[in-house]
């Protein structure tokens, strides 16, 4: 599969597991885990790590694999999902990011889209198989569903995937 269809997602959690890093978006203004594309040449690994550092301004180093997910349709990408450790670095707002903080996993903000709830849930269990499964909550009828709640946010969300981003 090439590298260009796929993406890596990193879950930085603190070391009690009971908080998470998330970014908000500036081109979707919601919070997310970091992650992104992987460049030409770059590993797994090396691109979750270089995501996690544009996105939020802190260096981490990748702890263990936690899944491969399967996209259901063209909403999503085949993502590697990785939980990281910070090494170093503080706090920084980027070009793709408008706000980096830890939140407590019990007192998530509200607008996190879906698998990202799932995923966080994932990392925190620090099961030591590898999951595997689709993304079966990235479809169409949530996508419509989102867009009657938060119309402004999917239409953001479409024009981003076909490379029209608003960052604000």
């Amino acid at each position: 599969m090439a590298f260009q269809n796929q993406t890596v997602i990193g879950a930085v959690l603190q070391e009690n597991r009971t908080e998470i890093l998330l970014v908000k978006r500036r081109d979707v203004p919601v919070w997310v885990l970091p992650g992104g594309g992987i460049e030409r040449g770059e590993s797994l690994e090396s691109a979750v790590e270089r995501e996690v550092e544009e996105e939020t301004g802190f260096r981490v180093k990748v702890k263990r694999k936690v899944g491969e997910y399967t996209p259901i349709n063209r909403l999503s990408r085949y993502t590697h999902f990785f939980e990281c450790e910070i090494i170093d670095g503080k706090a920084q707002i980027s070009d793709e990011t408008k706000s980096v903080r830890f939140f407590s996993i019990d007192h998530l903000p509200k607008l996190i889209p879906p698998p990202h709830d799932e995923w966080i849930v994932d990392a925190q269990k620090n099961h030591t198989n590898l999951i595997h499964r689709k993304l079966t909550r990235v479809n169409y009828p949530t996508l419509i569903k989102n867009f009657f709640l938060h119309p402004i946010l999917v239409i953001r969300f479409l024009l981003s995937k076909i490379g029209c981003t608003i960052n604000t």
